[in-house]
């Protein structure tokens, strides 16, 4: 698939970088020992200090754009801690803590809550099966959820109650994008004053069934359609700060798509941590709101 060419308009956007706040868990037990995914390979030999360079080179990325970080210690045993996107999904101050659907990552759950309640969130346990921030993202006022793998059709009913905003379901079809983080990504973290006026989307249309499809068209006519290419070498598991847009370097024809709509793509490889089945957006989990 090719890049929409640009308008001018689109060309000359001046985007607008957005203060943000992530939590990070460094992969210091980062190894591939099971299989919940299609990436992982537990026969495939994996690098934990090559996870940790790349992680600390994400952090190092943050950090240097002048956003907060805060960290939740890994703890051992639980490799896929290092995804802190699954842990929770955050607005306002208000934890919404994740429900893994495989036992082995259930442990991450309560770690992860715990953090919450000791940091100055408000935590709502949830009785139904969510990996957090993986399978829903926040496009305005609006809650994307995903299903088809992970998080069950439930949770996105429950998510709706816990946060009384409009929830969107979005069903995906090819199990390499598991979570909604891996298919589509938020470009613009706020929407309204001090933001754009209406926030925008990137997303893989192939990943998602008919359906879903079309509510992603008819909602996001400006939408940036990655190519196949580009989303399986996960592009779209990106940070965006309303400026810049943290992606993989081998999401060449995306990297092209974002500078056309005058965004400033940033160059993380994570190669070693999509061994694991994640990338720039499973690490990094967004906190909004809440306490110092």
């Amino acid at each position: 698939m090719s890049a929409t060419p640009a308008t001018a308009t689109e060309v000359t956007t001046e985007r607008v970088q957005q203060h943000r706040r992530y939590l990070m868990c460094k992969p210091s037990h980062f190894t591939v020992s099971y299989s919940i995914n299609p990436w992982m390979e537990p026969s495939r030999p994996t690098d934990t200090d090559l996870a940790v360079q790349q992680w600390q080179a994400l952090y190092d990325t943050y950090i240097e754009l002048g956003h907060e970080i805060d960290l939740i210690d890994p703890l051992e045993g639980l490799p896929d801690m290092v995804y802190t996107a699954n842990g929770g999904f955050v607005i306002d101050g208000v934890a919404y803590g994740p429900k893994f659907r495989f036992r082995e990552r259930a442990a991450e759950a309560p770690a992860f809550i715990d953090w919450f309640a000791a940091n100055g969130f408000e935590v709502a346990e949830p009785v139904e099966v969510n990996e957090g921030e993986g399978d829903f993202l926040l496009v305005g006022d609006t809650i994307l959820a995903g299903t088809g793998f992970r998080s069950t059709g439930d949770s996105h009913c429950e998510v709706g109650e816990v946060f009384s905003r409009e929830v969107v379901s979005l069903t995906l079809t090819d199990p390499r994008f598991y979570h909604l983080d891996t298919a589509l990504a938020v470009l613009d973290p706020v929407e309204g004053p001090g933001g754009v006026d209406k926030a925008n989307i990137a997303y893989l249309p192939n990943a998602f069934d008919e359906h879903s499809q079309a509510i992603l068209r008819e909602r996001f006519p400006d939408a940036i359609r990655v190519s196949d290419a580009d989303g399986s070498v996960f592009g779209l598991n990106s940070a965006s700060d309303g400026k810049n847009v943290i992606i993989s370097p081998r999401a060449k024809g995306f990297e092209a798509q974002l500078r056309e709509r005058g965004y400033t793509p940033v160059l993380v490889d994570l190669s070693e941590l999509l061994l694991g089945g994640g990338g720039i957006k499973c690490c990094t989990l967004e906190l909004r709101g809440g306490t110092r």
